[in-house]
């Protein structure tokens, strides 16, 4: 049997240039095994256990970082041909996924020996989404969509594939979560299936959050988009889909009825309740991933409504413009190319104004989307940096820039600065883009001889600053005041907003406790 699965081979390169049949003595005594070259370890901490995989805690001995080693037994997986069958599958798809809300994939064998499969693939820290979910019981709204974008944007990617690849037991069992900076990722694809066919045929999955068509064993990717409803729910509600049923029999009728669960009478925001039965209707309605992308719900700034508040008027003062001037780079040749340019790569935009200097860099990719890396020096020699992924397709520059300022707590006002900085790098790009922020009519534009931009404002070029310095920095001083002093108003208005709001609630909760006689 181990040679039938002997296709089973490293991915890097680097695990070839190792012995592959070095195995010293193990000196730790939490080390259970290693890998044929010595590189990952298995410690003897259980991660997880499902129908036919158990995943331990391991580590890269050459990256230094911890790992996830999820180990097959033979003897289980032959039990059934369908178990086997699932193993291969998510071994080969894991192999050739790429894409940042996909779970990585580093190496895969066979351990004749031990008869066992085992796969190597990057360590979650807080767990499956549901884990994490049921630790956290106080979770924002505002994260809930952070979450619902990047589930999407993985099924984006999957059902882009030709043939489309449908999942198939998409659930937040299924998804992993690093706390830390809230990234999740798709996993577990043992169900995953290349749709060759119109329609998909073989009923398998987790009843509580399988489409009804899938019962009837003619179906597409749309079903993914049912179970991403269905997990959005469990975020919500806090409790599994069809938990008011005892057993699979009564959740089958429920679902081929078309009877929606229990749980989604509980959400009572309207807008959360509109957008997850969108993600239910019967398949003919349904909405693919990259169309559910665009929907109002998810846009990040739909939750800011309340907390925007209109500007202040400040006395004989104009706040100066910024405008922008295309110019790219192509690395590869170091030199300056024209607007024209059919086919960038890599391109950075650099910003200078009165609060900070902005660099933006952008690296297309082949899935139709531009990693792009911002970097941001204020004037006190502080630097921030964040990485965002661009859906050509699907984002908007403001959209993007609005979630740049507010994981970075910048001011409001470099929403319009990042947003134009991406329409512009984004046309250099993907000529037929979008832009979302309507281009400044002011010059004041410097271009810099390794051909990023610079922004400069029109009352204050970089020349009349090197003739008076110290004019330019009176300037740079008053506008820091103005900026404060800004912000200041706003925070003020808006606490003055909350408290005219709790004051009309108050009013209104006494004038119903007045008896008339």
């Amino acid at each position: 049997m181990a040679s039938g699965v002997s296709f089973l081979v490293p991915e890097n390169d680097l695990l070839s240039k190792l012995k592959l049949n070095a195995r010293p003595e193990l000196e730790d005594a939490d080390v259970l095994e290693r890998c044929p070259n010595n590189r990952y370890i298995r410690y003897n901490e259980m991660l997880g256990r499902g129908a036919f995989k158990t995943v331990y805690k391991g580590f890269d001995e050459i990256e230094g970082i911890e790992i996830a080693w999820n180990q097959v037994r033979l003897d289980d997986a032959m039990q059934s041909p369908e178990h086997l069958e699932r193993v291969y599958s998510e071994v080969h798809l894991l192999r050739t996924l790429k894409h940042e809300n996909i779970i990585k994939s580093y190496v895969s064998w066979v351990d004749d020996e031990k008869k066992t499969i085992n796969m190597i693939t990057e360590l979650f820290t807080s767990g499956s989404l549901r884990q994490y979910r049921k630790k956290h019981k106080s979770v924002d709204l505002k994260a809930i969509k952070n979450w619902a974008r990047q589930i999407l944007k993985g099924l984006v990617y999957l059902h882009s594939h030709e043939p489309p690849i449908i999942h198939r037991d998409l659930k937040c069992d299924n998804i992993f979560v690093n706390g830390n900076h809230g990234e999740v990722k798709i996993g577990d694809l043992g169900l995953a299936t290349l749709m060759l066919r119109p329609t998909a045929k073989s009923l398998i999955g987790t009843p509580e959050f399988m489409a009804p068509e899938l019962y009837e064993e003619e179906y597409n990717e749309l079903v993914d988009i049912y179970s991403f409803g269905m997990c959005i729910l469990e975020l919500i509600t806090c409790e599994y889909p069809y938990s008011e049923c005892r057993n699979q029999a009564q959740i089958y009728k429920k679902v081929s009825s078309g009877i929606k669960p229990l749980g989604l009478s509980k959400v009572k925001d309207p807008e959360v309740k509109e957008f997850i039965e969108k993600c239910l209707v019967p398949v003919s309605e349904r909405l693919p991933a990259k169309e559910l992308l665009k929907d109002p719900f998810l846009n990040p700034d739909s939750n800011m409504k309340e907390r925007v508040c209109q500007p202040v008027k400040i006395k004989s003062t104009n706040l100066p413009k910024v405008n922008l001037s295309p110019m790219e780079i192509d690395n590869k040749s170091n030199t300056s190319s024209s607007s024209s340019s059919p086919r960038l790569h890599s391109l950075e935009l650099q910003c200078l104004n009165e609060r900070n200097e902005i660099r933006l860099r952008g690296e297309k990719n082949e899935n139709n989307s531009i990693y792009l890396n911002l970097r941001i020096d204020d004037f006190t020699n502080t630097a921030r940096n964040i990485q965002f992924m661009v859906y050509i397709d699907v984002d908007t520059a403001h959209s993007i820039a609005l979630e740049m300022v507010e994981q970075l707590d910048l001011i409001h006002e470099e929403v319009a600065v990042i947003a134009e900085l991406i329409d512009e790098l984004m046309l250099k790009f993907e000529p037929t883009w979008k832009p979302s922020v309507p281009k400044s009519n002011s010059s004041g534009i410097i271009s810099s001889s390794e051909g990023s931009i610079i922004m400069s404002n029109d009352d204050m070029s970089h020349e009349d600053c090197e003739v008076e310095e110290d004019a330019c920095e009176d300037l740079k001083q008053e506008l820091y005041d103005i900026n404060a002093q800004y912000d200041q108003f706003c925070s003020e208005l808006l606490k003055c907003k909350e408290s005219a709001i709790a004051d009309a609630k108050k009013r209104h909760v006494l004038k119903k406790k007045v008896v008339v006689f």
